[in-house]
C-alpha cells in the first residue's frame, strides 16, 4: 500500500499547506484589528501544527494496536472531561457556550478528543464482540448507552454540530461492523424527530433553519451568514478575485477564517481554487478507503472506517453550509479552517491511518 500511502500523504499535506495560506489571507485584517497584529491566528496556526505533527509522528511510530488495550480508560477520560467542562469556573465560556479548557495559550476542546476516543472504544468493542453485534442487549445496548451519554454531555454544552457528528460515527461503525439493518433503520427515523425537538428547543436554532430556507429574507439578521457566504462564492466568479483580495473577509463574513473559510477560498481563488479543494479532499478521502479495503486486522479496519467518517461528514458539512445547502452547523473543515484542537487531533487521526497501512505492508 506504499502507494496509498504516499498519496493520502500527499493530499494531506497540500491541504495543509493551503489551509495555512488561506488562514493568514482571511484573518489578516480581523487580527490586526482586534488583536493588534495581522500574524495573530497564523501564529498560533503554526503553533497548533507543531503540537499536531508531534502527536502525528507519534501516531505513526507507535503500534496502533496498543490503543486496543487502553480503549476503556482513553473513553473514560473523555467523558470526565466532557463533565468537568460544563462545571463553572473549569469550562470557559465563549459566546454562549461552554465547550473549553483554557490551558495555557491553547483552549482545548474535550469534544474533540471525546470523537477520537469513541471511534478507538467502538473499535475496540466491535472488533471483540463480531459474534454478538447482531444481539440487542450484548451487542448494540452498550453502544447506544455510551453514545447516548456523550451526546447528552455534548448537546449540554450547547453543540449540535457535534453531537449529530458523534451519533454519526458510532451508527456508521455500528454498520460497517455488521449491525443489524433494522436496528440502524430505526435509529436513523428515530433520529428525525429526536433532531426536531433539539432544534424547536433552542430559538436560535429555528432562526438558522428558516435562515436556511431563504437567507435573502432576512440578509441582515438572521440569514447573514449565509448570504454573506454567497456573496462571497458569488464574486469569486470562475478565476477569482486573487490571493488576499478578499471583501467579504473585511468585517462582512463573520468567522470567515473558522467556519467560513471556503468561501473565502471560492471568492480569492474562485471556481477553480474551491474546485481544487474539492478534488483534494476526494483524493485524500478514496486513498482512506483503499487503505480501509486493504486493512486485514479488524480493530484496524473499523478505526480506519471511523476516522474516514468522520473527516468526511465534517468536510461534507462545513462546504454544505457555505454553499447554503445545509444549515449552519460549527464544524470546521478539516486541515484547512483555523482551530487549535480540532487539527491537532485531525493530524493525529491521519497518522494513525497511516500507521495502520505501514503495519499491514510489514504483515502486521
Amino acid at each position: 500500500m506504499r502507494d496509498i500511502r504516499f498519496t493520502f500523504f500527499a493530499s494531506f499535506v497540500i491541504l495543509m499547506c493551503l489551509g495555512t495560506v488561506m488562514i493568514y489571507s482571511s484573518s489578516g485584517v480581523y487580527a490586526l484589528e482586534t488583536m493588534g497584529n495581522s500574524m495573530y491566528f497564523l501564529l498560533r496556526h503554526l503553533m497548533f501544527m507543531v503540537i499536531g505533527a508531534v502527536l502525528m509522528w507519534m501516531a505513526m511510530v507507535i503500534d496502533y494496536r496498543i490503543l486496543q488495550k487502553y480503549a476503556r480508560p482513553i473513553l473514560m477520560l473523555a467523558l470526565v472531561m466532557l463533565v468537568l467542562v460544563l462545571v463553572p469556573g473549569i469550562g470557559k465560556i465563549s459566546s454562549g457556550a461552554r465547550r473549553w479548557f483554557n490551558v495555557g495559550p491553547i483552549n482545548f476542546q474535550p469534544s474533540e478528543y471525546a470523537k477520537v476516543a469513541l471511534i478507538v472504544y467502538l473499535a475496540d468493542f466491535f472488533s471483540r464482540r463480531r459474534a454478538v453485534i447482531r444481539s440487542l442487549w450484548r451487542g448494540f445496548g452498550p453502544v447506544i448507552l455510551i453514545m447516548g451519554c456523550m451526546c447528552a454531555l455534548i448537546i449540554k454544552q450547547p453543540d449540535l454540530g457535534n453531537t449529530v457528528l458523534v451519533a454519526s460515527i458510532t451508527m456508521s461503525m455500528y454498520f460497517v461492523a455488521g449491525g443489524r439493518k433494522s436496528v440502524f433503520a430505526a435509529i436513523a427515523a428515530l433520529a428525525v424527530p429526536v433532531l426536531t425537538i433539539l432544534i424547536i428547543a433552542a430559538p436560535y436554532r429555528v432562526r438558522r433553519v428558516v435562515a436556511f430556507m431563504n437567507p435573502w429574507e432576512d440578509a441582515q439578521g438572521a440569514g447573514f451568514q449565509l448570504s454573506q457566504s454567497q456573496i462571497a462564492l458569488g464574486s469569486g466568479g470562475f478565476w477569482g478575485v486573487g490571493l488576499g483580495r478578499s471583501i467579504q473577509k473585511l468585517f462582512y463574513l463573520p468567522a470567515a477564517h473558522t467556519d467560513f473559510i471556503f468561501s473565502i477560498i471560492g471568492e480569492e481563488l474562485g471556481f477553480l481554487g474551491a474546485l481544487a479543494i474539492i478534488v483534494l479532499f476526494g483524493v485524500f478521502i478514496w486513498q482512506g478507503t483503499r487503505i480501509i479495503r486493504n486493512t486485514a486486522d479488524s480493530f484496524g479496519y473499523l478505526l480506519c472506517t471511523g476516522i474516514m467518517v468522520m473527516l468526511s461528514i465534517q468536510v461534507v458539512v462545513n462546504i454544505g453550509v457555505s454553499i447554503g445547502a445545509l444549515p449552519t452547523k460549527g464544524l470546521p473543515l478539516p486541515f484547512i479552517s483555523y482551530g487549535g484542537s480540532a487539527l491537532i487531533f485531525n493530524m493525529t487521526m491521519a497518522g494513525l491511518m497511516l500507521n495502520v497501512s505501514r503495519t499491514q505492508d510489514l504483515g502486521g
